[in-house]
């Protein structure tokens, strides 16, 4: 029989008998920063949409939280998107796809890591479809697909410009040949919006890389990004070992990649949402001209590719 410690078992419930039980202290209440490794108060972090006030760093941001801030008074309508076989191809492999699919949904609430949203944005109709990282890592499979195929043939429904707001790891592995198959299905999606003549704008988050980044994200009409993201196809060590060489300062982030003409527009997350309308005026207002028989120079920043 284990001995008795009187000081634990006898004096210490007499103590909190007297004086009462502390409240536990949550232990959520604060986020490092990636960036600079700063200890940041959680309530004003997301004051800040999640950006940190020393650094600037632009963490991740819930979608939901994301939507709101984008739509004219936080209001939209989520679009549904068609159900599609969970696990085509019933993988597995330290555990079955079918159970990670379980708990990411039991997690997130969400039945992909594709959000499709619509609304209005500066008083005009948009469609919005958006990534969700806490999913999966935000990564393309089937669902996706066709949540890309959903909004597409919503905006061109609604002749109402699409933003695709990318986060994401790229191509599901778990869905193999079936969740390539997704980057010709997301340029189809793209294209139809195009040839209605109505916007294609991608905004660029941290992260945005592999499959995602070489089809749909970067075949956008714009392309913004929110400062620091990082965007590219394969991991910097991934490429410094296959060339042999040491990249430069600031390889795939947002602002290298404006400089070598990749993305047109790098704003802080508080600009986002003004820049967004902003640039669809001017789109607008362009498509009115080309309508009109006018001509004239298109408005700094909205150049089509």
């Amino acid at each position: 029989m284990p001995r008795m410690n009187w000081l634990t078992n006898f004096v210490r419930p007499k103590i909190r008998a007297l004086v009462g039980t502390r409240k536990e202290i949550p232990d959520n209440l604060w986020e490092k920063c990636p960036g600079c490794n700063a200890m940041l108060f959680k309530r004003e972090l997301e004051e800040r949409m999640n950006v940190c006030h020393h650094c600037g760093f632009h963490l991740k941001l819930d979608i939901a939280t994301r939507l709101r801030m984008l739509f004219d008074d936080g209001v939209y309508s989520l679009i549904d998107v068609p159900r599609v076989e969970a696990d085509p191809l019933k993988f597995r492999d330290q555990k079955k796809y079918v159970d990670r699919l379980k708990d990411a949904q039991n997690k997130t609430g969400r039945q992909d890591a594709i959000v499709v949203a619509e609304g209005l944005m500066g008083e005009a109709e948009t469609v919005i479809a958006a990534f969700d990282f806490s999913f999966m890592g935000g990564s393309m499979g089937l669902a996706v697909g066709e949540g890309l195929i959903t909004a597409a043939r919503r905006a061109v429904a609604n002749r109402a410009p699409l933003i695709v707001i990318p986060a994401s790891g790229g191509a599901r592995m778990q869905e193999g040949i079936l969740s390539l198959m997704q980057m010709p299905r997301s340029i189809i999606a793209a294209k139809q919006v195009k040839e209605a003549g109505l916007p294609y704008i991608v905004v660029f988050t941290n992260p945005t890389t592999g499959g995602v980044t070489a089809s749909f994200a970067m075949v956008g009409d714009i392309h913004i990004a929110e400062k620091g993201a990082l965007i590219g196809f394969a991991g910097t060590r991934v490429i410094e070992s296959t060339i042999r060489e040491t990249l430069p300062a600031g390889f795939q982030r947002s602002e290298y990649l404006q400089e070598h003409g990749m993305v047109d527009i790098v704003v802080t997350r508080k600009e986002l949402r003004d820049t967004l309308i902003r640039v669809l005026g001017f789109l607008r207002k362009e498509r009115r001209r080309k309508t009109e028989g006018l001509t004239g120079p298109v408005p700094h920043g909205a150049h089509s590719r």
